[in-house]
């Protein structure tokens, strides 16, 4: 009973026998190759014949490329070619840096990284200031930062967190990644304390929400639809 119930299962997986190892290590290649950003496995697997292995194939090709120009780095879930971290000078001239993101930008943006999932008034409570509608609404624009879970909590704040985008561009696997609290500060970022007593109203921010140093006021309006904001 048991033989003949096993033999079309077999014959079934005949029909679709994977291709070699060696050519699903060159469709992993190829893939990654030519996406516009990371490929999870799963994407990966959806694309590829039935029955191949991409986190097989995809461990032969980073061993491939091992010690070459261009590696196969992990973003996050997902996977990418990227040049060699070490030859990433050569590459200097062909980046053009048009704006720097404002102190209040950056500080915000640091604050997520290291304290996500992090709500508004956790923000403000780490930087000492009232931080403006319009920071994080552009760096959320810019795609480095996402809305989260809300916070079990009276009032359900909306929480905050990094995104793929951020991780890719600063050449992270993940948020554990990042340079430590101490050499931050010694960077000159994160030096604001809550100010004594809870109760005191916090001082505005300098930067009225600009992100950009050399932007003129750029405030969102109070009721940009999506912003989860008047949760807060």
């Amino acid at each position: 009973m048991s033989d003949t119930t096993d033999q079309p299962q077999g014959r079934e997986k005949s029909l679709f026998r994977a291709p070699p190892l060696a050519e699903q290590e060159r469709m992993v290649e190829a893939m990654l190759f030519a996406s516009a950003g990371p490929m999870t496995l799963a994407e990966m697997e959806a694309r590829m014949p039935h029955g191949c292995d991409p986190a097989e194939a995809l461990q032969l090709l980073r061993k491939r490329y091992e010690g070459r120009g261009v590696t196969v780095a992990r973003v996050g879930d997902a996977w990418a070619i990227r040049t060699a971290a070490d030859l990433g000078f050569l590459m200097a001239r062909e980046t053009v840096e048009t704006r720097k993101l404002s102190r209040a930008a950056i500080e915000t943006l640091a604050i997520i990284a290291y304290h996500q999932p992090v709500t508004r008034a956790e923000i403000e409570e780490i930087r000492g200031v009232s931080v403006s509608r319009g920071t994080v609404d552009q760096l959320i624009e810019l795609e480095w930062v996402r809305f989260g879970r809300r916070r079990m909590t009276p009032g359900r704040p909306v929480t905050y967190v990094v995104t793929q985008s951020f991780l890719d561009h600063f050449g992270l696997e993940s948020a554990r990644d990042l340079p430590g609290l101490k050499e931050l500060r010694e960077a000159g970022l994160l030096e604001s304390r809550p100010p004594e007593g809870g109760e005191a109203e916090l001082p505005r921010d300098e930067d009225t929400g600009d992100m950009f140093e050399d932007d003129a006021e750029a405030q969102l309006p109070d009721d940009e639809p999506g912003t989860g904001e008047d949760d807060l």
